[in-house]
Order: structure tokens, then sequence, then C-alpha cells
């Protein structure tokens, strides 16, 4: 049987120390217990110094850039441990006006007895060392960016004409090849400049390659064969969305992913006064930047492409059928809101987005995961 928890740790974990307060079972306030090297071993030498036992024993710390490494450690070592939420947090004016590490601790370990704190997913090693491949063709994408425009700025400055193709083309390379400056001074910084562009797709390609040879091997990869049967879901959108969420079968109806990715609008009501506002914005970015992009190819009327048609080999029929009513069904919408209401295109994808969602949902509740 378990044994009830009798003690909540609260722990504000940062590079260089971690601080501890304790809060016991009942209505005495939390106390300070002090602040330590952020050593493993040492945060489990300082608790059993308090008489804190594994068993009857709750720890929780934000979520932040020391990352899951701290759950992890302390559940393989059969302490009760979650990650929070920050976002979720109620702060009193005093909180937000004074934050120091003491305060933060006694705050985490108050609210953790009073069952006020939303714990994360923690997620499984193996779907987080994809997440960080993820990112980081993501980052390699930024910075090519940042390349190109700095070149782009350069020939601006100067008169000279940038685009004349699709950037990163052939033909858009052999442009830039004929371009010419009257300084060698110029001509060196925009060959550094050409050079720099050149490497940041390479990388960008290299990191795509090691994504595709990766996923071979990754257990979500049904999920993301399925969602590429999605219009607008081609490989890298697939992967960055499956990396970001992990299984989507832990939400329990639509509506918690779209919550969950920031799509709902938010609102302020009260009485018989009701607004809403712009989305919420809350939650994974990064999944709910790829779900937009992918919204905007259904403004294009229902229609499986030769692209659409090779994705779909070896699905099943129900994942095609869902495919399918997705794409009726959002680009339907995309000409009511638009051609009906009037609406603003931006709002429109936002608006398609949240129901792509649901569609993403409903097609990965029909995969089955390995473990």
């Amino acid at each position: 049987m378990k044994e009830a928890i009798t003690s909540y740790v609260g722990l504000d974990i940062h590079k260089d120390s971690i601080a501890i307060a304790i809060a016991a079972a009942g209505r005495t306030a939390p106390h300070f217990v002090g602040t330590i090297h952020p050593s493993p071993s040492e945060l489990c030498k300082a608790l059993r110094r308090q008489r804190c036992r594994p068993e009857n024993t709750l720890l929780v710390y934000e979520a932040g850039p020391c990352g899951y490494g701290w759950v992890r450690y302390l559940r393989k070592q059969h302490w009760q441990c979650e990650v929070i939420a920050p976002s979720h947090i109620t702060r009193s004016p005093a909180e937000q006006r004074v934050k120091t590490d003491r305060r933060d601790a006694l705050m985490l370990a108050r609210h953790s007895r009073a069952g006020d704190l939303v714990p994360i997913v923690v997620p499984d090693e193996r779907d987080e060392a994809f997440r960080d491949l993820s990112r980081a063709r993501e980052d390699a994408v930024a910075a090519r960016l940042r390349v190109r425009q700095q070149m782009k700025a350069m020939l601006l400055r100067h008169g000279r004409d940038y685009v004349r193709a699709r950037c990163g083309s052939q033909a858009h390379e052999r442009h830039l090849s004929t371009i010419r400056f009257d300084h060698p001074a110029q001509e060196i910084a925009f060959g550094e400049y050409r050079l720099a562009s050149k490497e940041a797709d390479e990388r960008v390609e290299r990191i795509t390659q090691a994504l595709r040879e990766q996923c071979e091997h990754w257990r979500m990869q049904p999920v993301i064969k399925a969602l590429m049967c999605l219009k607008g879901f081609d490989f890298v959108t697939a992967v960055t969305f499956v990396a970001e969420l992990g299984d989507l079968s832990r939400f329990a109806h639509p509506r918690a992913l779209m919550s969950h990715l920031g799509l709902v609008p938010s609102e302020y009501s009260s009485g018989t006064t009701r607004r809403q506002g712009a989305i919420t914005r809350c939650g994974n970015k990064h999944a709910r930047r790829v779900l937009i992009e992918a919204a905007w190819n259904n403004r294009f009327k229902a229609q499986i492409t030769r692209t659409l048609e090779v994705r779909q080999q070896g699905q099943s029929k129900i994942v095609r059928d869902i495919a399918w009513k997705a794409q009726l069904r959002l680009s339907k919408r995309w000409r009511s809101l638009g051609m009906g209401r009037k609406l603003n295109q931006n709002k429109i994808c936002v608006a398609i987005a949240r129901e792509l969602a649901g569609f993403t949902w409903d097609v990965a509740r029909h995969i089955k995961i390995s473990p």
C-alpha cells in the first residue's frame, strides 16, 4: 500500500545552487532548509538529514534550463519527484515584486502541499534526443536566414539586385557569381558572406539527413509517417511536431491539445459579458509554429497530389480517410471565413491550425506506438 505524503519539498534549482524548503503535511508554515551545491548526492544527504523518506516525500521543481536530469536521477533513487509548469503557478503581487531563491523554494513547497501545481510530462530520454536534433536543425535554419539577410543588406547598400531566382537555387547562385564590386575589400566581404551562406546550407542539409536516418529506428516513426498523410505535413514538419509533443494520445480530447498549443482564444468575461481576444500563445511554440505553417497549405482546394499520394502509400484506410476529411473540412472552412466573413488571412490561418491540431490528434490515436 502506498504511504501518504507527509513532506512536500520545494527545490529552486540553478546552475550553481539549489534552495530547499520543506512543508510538512498539515497547516504549519513551510520552513527553509538552506542552499546547497547542485550535486545529486548532496541533495539526497540534505533530504535525509531532514528525516525525509522517499516513500512519503514529494519533491517539486520548476521546469527550466537545467532540463530533466534531476527528476530522472531522483526517480531512479526512488524519490517521488515532479517537474512543474511555471506558467501555471499562481503568484501573489508580493511574490511578483520580490523574487529570491528562498521565496521560490518556500512558494513551491506551500503550493505543492495545497495541490495547486500542474506537473508536466517528462519525456523519454530517446524522445528528448530527437527533440534536441530537431531544434538543432531549427537553429541551423535561423542561422542560415541571418547570413542571407546580412548578404542581402550589403547588396542593398550598394544598389545590387539580390533576388532574381529562388533563394538557394542554382540560378540564384549563378546570379550571385556575376556580382562584382569596385574595391577589393568589398569583394572579400561579399565572398565571405557567400561562403557562410553555402556552409549554412550544407549544415541544414546535413542535420536534415541525420534526422531521416535516425528516425528509421525511432519508436515514433509510425506516427510521423501517418501525420505525413495530412496536407502540409512534410517530413520536417511531422518530425518537429512529434518531437516537441511526444505521444499525442496523452491528451484526453483534441481541445486539450489545442489549448496546450496556445491556439485557443484568450477570454475576459464577467457576468453576462463575454469578451474573447487573441490566442493565448502558451505551450510549445515550436509545435505551434510548424502547425500554423502547415495550415497555410489548406487555402487551396482539396486534392490528392502526386507528392501526397506517395506519402500516403502503406498507410491504413482510416488514416487516409481522416486526411481526406481534413482537406475537405479545412479548405471549405478557409473559403467560408475568407469570402463569407471577410476575415484577415492570418486570423483564418490560426483558426485552420486550431482545427488541424484536432485532426493530428485523431490520426495519432489510431497508431500503435511501441514502448
